[in-house]
């Protein structure tokens, strides 16, 4: 395949002896990879109930190879559920690596998609902070319903500059993740497109705005705090290259080991040109000749205890009185899928639409963000209507009324394509109200029955095209 020549002599230079094998790759077919949502279901529950050959990504304990020219897993149920979700294996190392615990406050800078922000945000366990971010709006958009399909509730989707965002958050999170905008160099193979971008755009290009992502991030980032950047290309000016200015920049910043794996490869202080530095060896490099993925590469970095800690204004809660008919319906809902219970003093109401709120936000007025906390639903004349990403946060045994179908049921994708159902034999005699459709025990969405029919109320945007 063409590939320019400017790009082939890097990477000649690059790999050395290693370039015809590096070479080669471009013969073979892609790597498809799912990665399982750990909040939803157990590595070992997917497996057993997968209902396509998978086997495993050696170096990620919840992801799988799939063979994407002969199965489709985008079009079964267990993906509108929000059991997994579809990345090239490479692209999961960096949310893999960064250390997450559940309550952490976490930032993921350049998020759309969401491939990286719904692991760190499953890896939450709905305690503490998901901060997903991308400049985009438009992809912003597609980064909120991904996060919504996995179930994350304490979540805030921005669509900001990160510059923007560093007057709001001056060191309050303790992990970010910065998988910067990048010429692409790795995904070559997989996407051809690339390569016309990347001759448009190249390493220098992208290296300028690599610099001011990663200061920027700096500077939100809490003492003893973990930054993880990555990028999908090979270029040094953009990987060692840009570590190596954050280090001169702040040298409280300290290059950590990552769990290794035996395709990584060490990276290559001769890359940063100012003057070596032997920690960049520890940062990884991926490449397909030695791993079976695209290219990426990928740093942990831990911020020392240089400054001292800022305090922020957070916003004001208390008691609140809620409606009757919002009040009775989150009375029937059973919490633990969200943070363990449920606080009304972090529900707000926006006009019709009410919102549970992640705990410890600062004041957000004049950022520019497309979803704030949990929506779970709308008021509407004396009636409460749960939202899309209410059912998505929940399992089977959190809500009393529930219609369950096979996978196999064919109702199951009539339903994703919202259509009307009769749904006589699974609900009770006389049944009336709110639903919670699952395919086995995992929600879809809603919707309400009457007289043995269910009215469909799936979210209209998310429906499956026939």
């Amino acid at each position: 395949m063409y590939l320019p020549d400017e790009f082939e002599d890097e990477m000649r230079r690059l790999l050395g002896d290693e370039y015809e094998a590096y070479l080669a790759c471009y013969e073979k077919p892609r790597y498809y990879g799912l990665r399982v949502n750990t909040k939803k279901i157990s590595v070992e529950e997917f497996v057993r109930i997968c209902p396509f050959e998978i086997r495993p990504v050696p170096w990620i304990e919840n992801g799988f190879y799939y063979d994407g020219e002969r199965i489709a897993p985008a079009k079964h149920p267990y993906y509108y559920a929000g059991l997994y979700y579809l990345q090239e294996p490479s692209a999961m190392t960096p949310a893999n690596r960064l250390p997450i615990e559940p309550g952490d406050r976490v930032l993921d800078l350049c998020a759309a998609p969401g491939g990286k922000a719904t692991e760190l945000g499953a890896r939450l366990g709905g305690r503490g902070l998901l901060a997903a971010n991308d400049i985009s709006s438009s992809r912003a958009k597609g980064l909120l319903k991904n996060v919504e399909l996995f179930g994350i509730s304490n979540v805030m989707v921005l669509s900001e500059e990160p510059g923007k965002l560093v007057g709001y958050f001056p060191e309050y999170f303790d992990k970010i993740l910065i998988d910067a905008p990048c010429s692409g160099e790795g995904m070559f193979r997989k996407d051809r497109k690339m390569i016309k971008a990347w001759e448009e755009h190249g390493p220098e290009f992208f290296s300028k705005l690599q610099k001011n992502i990663v200061l920027k991030a700096a500077k939100m980032l809490r003492p003893g705090g973990y930054l993880l950047y990555s990028t999908c290309t090979f270029n040094g000016l953009e990987n060692e290259g840009t570590i190596g200015y954050l280090l001169e920049e702040y040298p409280e910043f300290t290059i950590e080991e990552m769990t290794p794996y035996e395709g990584f490869t060490g990276g290559r202080p001769e890359e940063f040109s100012e003057r070596e530095l032997m920690s960049l060896e520890r940062t990884v490099r991926i490449f397909p000749h030695k791993m079976q993925g695209e290219g990426h590469f990928i740093a942990l970095l831990k911020k020392g205890v240089g400054t001292k800690e800022k305090e922020i204004p957070f916003g004001k809660q208390g008691k609140k009185k809620l409606p009757d008919e919002l009040t009775g319906f989150l009375e029937k809902i059973h919490w633990h899928g969200m943070g363990g219970s449920f606080d009304v003093s972090r529900v707000e109401l926006h006009g019709e639409r009410v919102y549970y709120m992640p705990e410890g936000l600062p004041d957000l007025k004049g950022l520019r963000f497309l979803r704030t906390g949990l929506l779970l639903g709308e008021l509407k004349k004396n009636r409460f209507e749960p939202s899309q990403a209410l059912a998505m946060c929940m399992d089977a045994e959190a809500y009393p009324e529930v219609i369950a179908f096979a996978p196999e049921d064919e109702r199951v994708l009539r339903y994703l394509r919202g259509e009307t159902l009769d749904v006589d034999e699974l609900a009770p005699r006389k049944a009336k109200g709110w639903y919670l459709v699952c395919v086995d025990c995992y929600p879809l969405g809603w919707g309400k029955v009457s007289s043995g029919v269910l009215k469909n109320k799936y979210l209209p945007g998310w429906r499956m095209q026939s």
